[in-house]
């Protein structure tokens, strides 16, 4: 039997001899009237009112260290807001509760009552007048000083990795904090949020692999949506002129430290707007999150200083290509000699890919990993950009960005095709792809392009990545480490 079977059976024993002492192993009657965050404001703005015969608090949390000396012992334990420590002396809660406390492990949850006094070290402590089991755990915890240092586990069992690391609930509240300050932004510019249809009769919005299910009632396939667009688009049609949705989507694809196939997203549309206004609206909402989390505009992500301040590059990607990728601006519009360099370089392409598709792989390979500060890259190829308005500059490019920073991207926007002609040949573009054999290229979706032959306004959307953002404001390296459970193959 290995050490954790041994500690398991040694609990189940006590929890038989509590049964038997007629404890109740997980009641659901204490009511704490504080927690330890409301409870370090009383002590930072009344101490005066503290002491051992003043003010009395209840409240519950986790044991998370034991220190016994006898008829007294000190417990370090935590609720969701922080950890305070309790001194227990078996005189002052009486036998049969200090006989309580000694058959408790570390895990077990308790609820506390007494007033708060300081130890001779300074520290306020919680002077335990009475004490209560209120929920037994059965396994050990990780060794505290130890923890869960292997990632995959911490992935597998966020509970354990939430209870141990202070980190990890870090990076957890400040995701909450940034979906937040997000959804505030919007609102305060007068944009509308709604849901849409996450399963849906046809995939749209995106180049990706979905994933299928079945609706038994209504006797059809469905999937899960790779991106809400066409939907939020429709809502445009329909009058409502500043939405946006943060939902999550679904692509049928590899895991890695950047991609999840469950992810979550912002996506916003704009009546009576172009690209340029969004990259503008876009460094506005990163400069103003960055600011409510970190209390500045730096941020310190994987060894990189990154400025988030408002005056961001743009970079049209065709000249991004030469200055920043190496590729000889000469070659830029000869498909076969890109091909001959991408095989100089290594970079798989094959040669019936178009030559958009071709100047967007050697950007993905040279341009993209070199962009650390936050940069936007315009101007890309008709045929990456099925739903993107054509530039009037040039029919071969769209009014389309995206936004990198530390080498990932980050966002994606562009000014809306509301011509339906020109969605509906840019869609047989799109399944031309698929019969050569782009299974990720765009379907036709007829009652969208009918939905366009109603009128949509002259418009502007864009989708932003939370899961990467939320990356790179608490400095994670895996997308796994900001996702809660994120998916992993069963073992």
């Amino acid at each position: 039997m290995d050490k954790e079977s041994r500690l398991i059976q040694l609990r189940k024993e006590k929890i038989n001899e509590l049964k038997d002492d007629g404890i109740a192993l997980y009641p659901n009657d204490f009511k704490p009237s504080c927690t330890i965050r409301s409870l370090k404001k009383t002590i930072q703005h009344h101490p005066d009112e503290l002491g051992e015969e003043g003010q009395k608090f209840a409240i519950a949390g986790r044991m998370m260290a034991v220190n016994k000396m006898g008829k007294s012992s000190f417990i370090r334990f935590k609720d969701g807001s922080g950890q305070l420590q309790v001194y227990l002396q078996k005189n002052r809660i009486g036998d049969p509760a200090y006989a309580l406390f000694k058959k408790l492990d570390i895990g077990d949850f308790i609820g506390v009552t007494g007033p708060l006094f300081q130890t001779r070290t300074g520290e306020w402590t919680l002077l335990a007048d009475d004490l209560r089991l209120l929920s037994k755990a059965v396994r050990p915890l990780p060794e505290k000083f130890h923890g869960i240092k292997d990632p995959e586990k911490r992935y597998r069992k966020r509970y354990l990795d939430l209870i141990m690391n202070e980190k990890s609930r870090q990076i957890f509240t400040n995701r909450s904090k940034i979906v937040s300050a997000m959804r505030r932004f919007f609102e305060d510019k007068g944009f509308m949020e709604v849901e849409t249809p996450m399963m849906q009769p046809l995939p749209g919005g995106a180049e990706a692999t979905p994933f299928k299910t079945w609706h038994n009632a209504l006797g059809m396939e469905l999937y899960l949506r790779i991106a809400p667009e066409l939907y939020l688009k429709r809502l445009v049609v329909g009058g409502f002129e500043k939405v946006f949705e943060i939902n999550r989507n679904f692509r049928n694809e590899g895991v890695s430290t950047r991609h999840n196939p469950e992810f979550t997203m912002v996506e916003f549309y704009q009546a009576y707007a172009d690209y340029h206004m969004l990259m503008d609206l876009t460094e506005e909402m990163f400069e103003s999150i960055v600011w409510q989390i970190t209390g500045e505009t730096v941020v310190e992500y994987q060894g990189e200083t990154i400025e988030f301040k408002k005056g961001w590059k743009r970079i049209p990607m065709i000249e991004s290509l030469s200055t920043i990728g190496g590729v000889d601006p000469e070659i830029l519009n000869d498909t076969d000699a890109l091909l001959k360099f991408a095989e100089q370089q290594n970079i798989q392409i094959t040669k019936k890919e178009r030559h958009g598709k071709v100047l967007t792989k050697l950007f993905d390979i040279l341009v993209e990993p070199k962009l650390i500060q936050p940069t936007f890259i315009t101007g890309y190829p008709v045929e990456v950009s099925p739903l993107s308005r054509k530039s009037d500059a040039n029919p071969e490019l769209t009014d389309r960005f995206e936004l990198f920073v530390a080498g990932k991207e980050i966002a994606n926007g562009f000014s809306e095709i509301n011509d339906p002609q020109d969605q509906h040949d840019r869609f047989l573009m799109q399944a031309r792809q698929r019969d050569e054999g782009n299974d990720e290229a765009h379907i036709m979706d007829t009652d969208y392009v009918e939905a366009l032959e109603y009128g949509m306004p002259p418009t502007a959307g864009e989708g932003i990545g939370i899961d990467r953002l939320v990356m790179l404001l608490t400095d994670s390296p895996s997308i796994r480490e900001v996702i809660l459970f994120p998916h992993m193959k069963t073992v």
